[in-house]
């Protein structure tokens, strides 16, 4: 169990996909390059979704995202982030908002 400060400390936002291709040293993994709302400042995240997206079809996607995470190297290419997903045995979706939002919306 993790308190509420600890939670509080979690920092979700709104991110809209820009860019999406194939990882270059990796079978299951996406490069997204998003705005966050950080300005002109596009950011990187590396996703392990490729068996269930392609990356046409995640271009203009709003995604929630963990936008306070320590950047950390992936197979070779930095991630800024992480975007959140649910799975369960077969399908992987993932969390989008039920409304189009401003890029760097927070998440309450």
């Amino acid at each position: 169990m993790i308190s509420i400060e600890d939670f509080l400390r979690v920092e979700l936002r709104v991110a809209v996909i820009k860019h999406a291709e194939p990882h270059p040293n990796a079978d299951k993994l996406l490069v997204l390059k998003i705005d966050a709302g950080d300005g002109n400042q596009e950011r990187q995240i590396v996703a392990g979704i490729k068996n269930y997206y392609t990356p046409e079809e995640l271009i203009g996607k709003q995604i929630v995202i963990v936008n306070n995470l320590a950047p950390s190297v992936i197979r070779g290419v930095e991630s800024q982030g992480m975007l959140l997903a649910a799975k369960d045995a077969e399908k992987l979706a993932i969390l989008t908002t039920e409304k189009n939002v401003q890029p760097g919306s927070g998440i309450q």
